[in-house]
C-alpha cells in the first residue's frame, strides 16, 4: 500500500454534547515539524469520546531509532495518547521526512484506522496531506504520511492576529472546495479545526487528517456533511475575529462571552468583511441568522462552495512600497576628503571656485576638444578627395549589375526565447469532479510516456457548459514570467481538441474564468497543440484549459468516449 491522502492526527478530546468544532483541542497535530503535539493530562483522563477505552490495548514499545519495514526510522515521538503514538520519522529509502502513526494490531480502532487510511488514500487529492503507506505487520498497525516542514498551521497564524480578508477568503474557498470533493467520494473529516489546516510556503491551503484523524480518535457522526460544514464556518469565524465561536477557549483562542450566544463576526471586531461575516454565520449552526438579513443555512460543503461563488471576489491588497531614504552625499563626494575638520565655533571658509575652464581639468578639456576638431577636419578632407578620385570611374560601372544587402540590414533580428521552468501545478475545477489531480506532475516530468488524462465523456467533442465547461491545469512558474508560447503534447488525435491559455493570479479553482486574461487559443486534430500568445503577458500562473476533446477508443484506464491526455508540456517566454 503506497497510496496518497491525508494522515495527521489532532489528539484533542471530543466528548460531550457540544458540536465537534466546539471542543477544545489541547495539542497541535503532528504534520509540521515546528508545531509539535503537546499532550495534556486532561486528554488522557477524559478518553477519546468515541468508541470507548474498554478494548484499548497498550501502545507498542517503540523508541527513537526503531525501524519499521526496514525503511522508516523513528526519530521523535510527538504524541502518545489513547493507545496510539505519532512520530516524526525518516524514509531511508527515499531520504525524506515522513510522519508515522502507530497502534497495536489488537487495538479497538486498528481496523477502522486501516480502512480510513486506505479509503482516503484513493482520493489522491493534492489539497490534502498524502497517505504514503498503511500496513499491518508484526502485531502493529502503522500509517505513513507526508511531513510538511514548510507549512504553518492556522493555529500559529491566528496567534499573531486575524487574517486579512483576502487570506480568509482564500482559506475558506480552498478548504470548502476540497471538503466538497472528499464528500462526493464518501469521505468525511469530522475533526476539522485550526490544527488541521495548513498554509504552505506557496500560499496554498492544505488539510490533514481526512478520515484517519477521526478513526484514530473513534469519532463518528450521523450528519458528517453538516459537521464538516459547521467546522469550516468556525474556521472562517476564527480567522476573521481571532475568537473561537463558542463559549469555551480552544486552540489558543478565547471563546465568546458567556450567555450572549453566537453573534456575527462584524459585531465582535470592527472592520470585518461583511460578506465573509455573513458566510461564516450561514455555515455555523444558527439557521443563517445575522444582524441584518436572513439567508438559508449552508448544511453541506457543496452548498458552501456555491455560496462562496456567489460572493463578489475579494482581491488581494495592493502592495505597499517604502520610499527610499533621501540621497546623502558623502564627505568624499563633497570634496572634503582628507581635510582637517574645522575647530568648533569657527566658520569654515568657502573655497573660491576657479573661472570656467581655467582649472587644470578645464585646460585639459580644451586641448582635448582642439585635438578632436583637427582630426575631424583631416578625416573629412581625405574622404572628400577620395570621392573626387572615384567619380571618374562611375561611368565605367554604370552597366555593371550591383547587388544590395538591404534585406539583411533591415530585417529584424528575432528575439531569442527561453524555456520557462514549471515549479508546480494543480487541476482547475470549474464545476463537477476533478480529473486525475495526482498525475498533473507527469505533464512536465520530461518523460513523454507518462501523462495526465481526463475522464471519458459521452457527449462531444465540445464539452457541456452546464455540466462540465472544461478541464485543465494551472501551472506555477514560481514568479511572474513573460509567456510567449505553449507546446502541448497530446495522447489522442482525431476529431478536434480545443485548448486555451489564461493568465490568472492564483492556482485556486475559486478564481472564475471570467476574471482571467485570455492569452491565446488553438484547435488541432493532431497530437501536438502549439498555442502562441499574440502579446506576451507576464504572469506567475497560467491555466491550460480544454473545452473540446477528441473521440478516442478504449484503453487500459477508460472506455471509448471523448477524452484527452497531456504527455508533456513546455512553456517559452
Amino acid at each position: 500500500m503506497a497510496e496518497r491522502s491525508t494522515a495527521a492526527v489532532d489528539v484533542a478530546d471530543n466528548s460531550g454534547d457540544q458540536p465537534l468544532t466546539a471542543q477544545a483541542d489541547q495539542s497541535t497535530a503532528d504534520g509540521v515539524a515546528q508545531n509539535r503535539e503537546r499532550d495534556t493530562e486532561s486528554d488522557e483522563a477524559q478518553g477519546s469520546g468515541g468508541t470507548g477505552g474498554a478494548g484499548m490495548a497498550s501502545p507498542p514499545e517503540l523508541h527513537s531509532g526503531h525501524k519499521l519495514a526496514r525503511r522508516y526510522r523513528l526519530e521523535e515521538c510527538v504524541t502518545r495518547l489513547d493507545g496510539f503514538s505519532s512520530w516524526r520519522a525518516v524514509d531511508e529509502k527515499l531520504r525524506r521526512a515522513v510522519g508515522v502513526h502507530t497502534l497495536p494490531a489488537d487495538h479497538a480502532r486498528a481496523r477502522s484506522v486501516l480502512a480510513a487510511a486506505r479509503s482516503s488514500a484513493l482520493l489522491g487529492d493534492p489539497r490534502f496531506v498524502q497517505v504514503l503507506d498503511a500496513v499491518e505487520e508484526n502485531d502493529l498497525v502503522y500509517v505513513v504520511h507526508e511531513w510538511l516542514p514548510d507549512a504553518i498551521e492556522l493555529t500559529a497564524l491566528l496567534a499573531t492576529g486575524p487574517l486579512e480578508p483576502h487570506d480568509a477568503y482564500q482559506m475558506v474557498s480552498q478548504v470548502a472546495s476540497a471538503m466538497a470533493a472528499a464528500h462526493r467520494e464518501g469521505l468525511a473529516h469530522l475533526r476539522l479545526n485550526p490544527n488541521a489546516v495548513l498554509r504552505t510556503s506557496s500560499g496554498q491551503w492544505r488539510i490533514r487528517g481526512l478520515a484517519v484523524n477521526a478513526a484514530l480518535r473513534g469519532v463518528t457522526s450521523e450528519t458528517p456533511q453538516r459537521a464538516d460544514t459547521e467546522a469550516i464556518g468556525a474556521l472562517l469565524y476564527a480567522s476573521l475575529t481571532q475568537r473561537w465561536p463558542y463559549e469555551e477557549d480552544a486552540y489558543g483562542l478565547s471563546g465568546l462571552p458567556k450567555d450572549i450566544g453566537l453573534i456575527a463576526p462584524d459585531q465582535v471586531r470592527a472592520g470585518v468583511h461583511r460578506g465573509l461575516s455573513e458566510l461564516s454565520m450561514r455555515a455555523l449552526a444558527n439557521d443563517g441568522a445575522t444582524a441584518s438579513r436572513h439567508e438559508a443555512a449552508c448544511t453541506t460543503p457543496e452548498e458552501l462552495v456555491k455560496a462562496i461563488g456567489e460572493m463578489p471576489r475579494i482581491r488581494p491588497p495592493e502592495p505597499t512600497f517604502t520610499a527610499p531614504p533621501e540621497y546623502q552625499r558623502t564627505t568624499y563626494q563633497q570634496g572634503n576628503y582628507g581635510r582637517p575638520a574645522p575647530h568648533p565655533g569657527v566658520t569654515a571658509p568657502v573655497p573660491t571656485l576657479p573661472a570656467p575652464l581655467q582649472s587644470r581639468t578645464g585646460k585639459a578639456l580644451k586641448w582635448g576638444v582642439s585635438a578632436l576638431l583637427i582630426a575631424a577636419l583631416g578625416l573629412g578632407s581625405w574622404q572628400l578627395a577620395d570621392a573626387l578620385m572615384d567619380s571618374g570611374n562611375q561611368s565605367d560601372d554604370q552597366n555593371k549589375t550591383q547587388t544590395t544587402d538591404d534585406g539583411d540590414k533591415n530585417s529584424a533580428v528575432p528575439k531569442p526565447t527561453k524555456p520557462l521552468k514549471i515549479t508546480g501545478a494543480q487541476e482547475y475545477i470549474a464545476k463537477g469532479d476533478p480529473q486525475h489531480p495526482a498525475d498533473v506532475g507527469k505533464t512536465y516530468d520530461g518523460n513523454s510516456s507518462t501523462y495526465w488524462r481526463t475522464s471519458s465523456y459521452k457527449d462531444g467533442p465540445d464539452m457541456n457548459p452546464a455540466f462540465k465547461p472544461g478541464v485543465g491545469i494551472v501551472y506555477d512558474f514560481g514568479s511572474a514570467k513573460a509567456v510567449s508560447t505553449a507546446s502541448i503534447g497530446l495522447l489522442f488525435g482525431g476529431d478536434h481538441t480545443t485548448v486555451t491559455l489564461y493568465a490568472t493570479d492564483s492556482m485556486s479553482s475559486a478564481v472564475p474564468l471570467t476574471s482571467m486574461k485570455k492569452l491565446g487559443s488553438v484547435t488541432t486534430t493532431g497530437t501536438t497543440a502549439n498555442v502562441k500568445v499574440t502579446k506576451p503577458v507576464e504572469s506567475r500562473y497560467v491555466l491550460v484549459w480544454f473545452t473540446a476533446l477528441p473521440y478516442a477508443p478504449s484503453d487500459g484506464y477508460s472506455g471509448t468516449g471523448y477524452k484527452q491526455a497531456i504527455t508533456d508540456l513546455k512553456f517559452t517566454g
